[in-house]
């Protein structure tokens, strides 16, 4: 038995339970938890924005030691370091065999593939695959990903999402350049992340933009040079910022139609808006025909920061051994497993960076 969060419906309140975790099968290892981050995704599970069957384990940014493997495993064994890998690619479909993984067809099916039982019986499935709300976790073994080495392994958690993401919406889908404005909406664990990234790119000026004035110096902090309060006003304050023209680079962290919207505003004629956050089938953004013809501007989407785990984790991890990147910084709070419902509440208030679940 183990402790775990347990979702028991959609919309409903978090359970802290024990519940029955088998030994790990066939291409599966069973992994400890060393930490685990309260991501915003989790929030869109447990609310249904994202579809997730339940009950369910949520926590999908976690690491730690695995303690089993199944029958067949060979690329990790007992006692290694892992960073679990919500999004791991199956290698043989479509979008795999264009060399874009991050986009694989098959990478959610172990999310809808019951994997542990509640005290009484009934069947639990993994949060986006991997349960990482839970002191410990069976997982298919291509979502285990060796921990590089000189990383530390609780704050290593950070790097199976908001770490990835924020390094690929800025190296991978906006690819920044060095000299290049970059303004970033949202100072959540994903924009600290993109603050990071984009300095390290050597963009300049970086501005960051957050509903709360109390995140500007963990803002400044993780890089960005300038720091602006969301209003009516951003974009055309963005645009002052940025020699009147707008951002080079404009990377949306918040998921809601009016911030897409702003982004969009701010970015300059012939300028990339990245969308990294995820927003609800009811947000509707709006654009005139006129407009995509005259600015001349790119709007990308981006998913897990089109990342390639097993590519982009040793790059990383080469700055964080060096102190460029500091993962620490990403977080404001560390929480045990009773602490994730007001982990919710506080990204819903807006508040704080990454709350991070140390087991």
């Amino acid at each position: 038995m183990v402790r775990a969060a347990v979702l028991p419906a959609v919309n409903a309140p978090l359970e802290i339970t024990e519940i029955e975790l088998p030994a790990p099968g066939p291409g599966q290892v069973r992994v400890r938890l060393a930490a685990a981050g309260v991501c915003h995704s989790d929030l869109s599970l447990s609310n249904g924005t994202l579809k997730q069957p339940a009950p369910a384990v949520l926590g999908h940014e976690g690491a730690g030691t695995v303690t089993a493997v199944g029958e067949g495993v060979t690329g990790v064994a007992a006692g290694d370091r892992v960073i679990l890998n919500w999004a791991p690619s199956c290698g043989g479909c479509h979008f795999c065999g264009l060399a874009e993984p991050w986009l694989c067809a098959n990478a959610g099916t172990a999310a809808a593939t019951p994997y542990a039982r509640r005290g009484d019986g009934t069947d639990l499935y993994p949060g986006l695959g991997t349960a990482a709300f839970a002191e410990e976790t069976v997982v298919p073994a291509h979502a285990a990903l060796p921990l590089p080495a000189g990383v530390p392994l609780t704050d290593a958690a950070l790097l199976g999402c908001a770490v990835l993401t924020g390094w690929g919406a800025v190296h991978h889908s906006a690819r920044v350049r060095a000299g290049e404005s970059v303004a970033v909406l949202g100072v959540g664990g994903v924009g600290l992340a993109t603050l990071q990234a984009a300095r390290i790119a050597g963009a300049g000026p970086v501005v960051a933009v957050d509903v709360s004035p109390e995140k500007e110096e963990l803002a400044r902090a993780a890089g960005a040079t300038e720091f602006v309060v969301a209003g009516e006003d951003t974009a055309k304050r963005i645009r002052k910022l940025t020699g009147g023209v707008g951002a080079d680079v404009a990377v949306e962290c918040v998921g809601r139609a009016d911030t897409i919207r702003t982004a969009w505003s701010a970015t300059r004629r012939g300028g990339r808006t990245t969308v990294v956050g995820i927003g609800g089938q009811d947000e509707k953004v709006a654009f005139s025909a006129l407009e995509i013809f005259y600015f001349g501007r790119t709007l990308a989407g981006c998913v897990y920061g089109n990342s390639d785990p097993a590519r982009d984790l040793p790059v990383i991890a080469e700055h964080v051994r060096s102190g460029a990147f500091d993962l620490s910084a990403l977080v404001t709070d560390r929480i045990g497993l009773d602490g994730i419902p007001a982990a919710f509440e506080a990204m819903v208030a807006g508040k704080g960076g990454r709350a991070l679940v140390v087991f």
